[in-house]
């Protein structure tokens, strides 16, 4: 923990590692979308007109995504073929953030019940040179904190 006055520096966010049951990834390039959103419902109470009580409604996950250059490796396609093939498989998966210089791991966020719900192709063109980066989108039911 810090001391009082000592400047602690935030943790960059290129040192991270996605982690999904029984899938072998080498690594991910980008992964985006880890949020939670809870729905205001607003309530009016009688003899109080002038007042409206906001309080918590459901609670929703945003879909994460995430990008890799495309390998050998067809983990992740084979999931998705299964969801297309209507074998509706869940993994749950751990998002984990590393220090500087990638040796201590600083923190954890955990979704579960998750399931492809989306495959992209990069966009193939013979003037570039670019790694051809797949992209996959993942529906889930919970995140927290570790």
């Amino acid at each position: 923990m810090a001391q009082t006055g000592q400047l602690v520096d935030p943790y960059r966010n290129f040192n991270f590692l996605v982690q999904i049951d029984g899938i072998t990834q080498a690594g991910f390039s980008e992964c985006s979308g880890l949020s939670s959103t809870t729905e205001v419902v607003e309530y009016r109470e009688g003899g109080d007109n002038t007042t409206v009580h906001k309080l918590p409604g459901k609670t929703a996950y945003g879909d994460i995504t995430l990008k890799w250059g495309i390998t050998d490796n067809l983990d992740l396609w084979n999931w998705r073929q299964q969801i297309i093939d209507g074998q509706v498989v869940r993994k749950h998966g751990t998002l984990i953030l590393f220090d500087f210089d990638a040796s201590t791991e600083r923190a954890r966020w955990n979704f579960i019940r998750a399931w492809p719900t989306k495959c992209e192709l990069p966009s193939f063109s013979a003037k570039g040179n670019e790694v051809a980066i797949e992209t996959l989108t993942l529906a889930h039911e919970g995140l927290t904190r570790a």
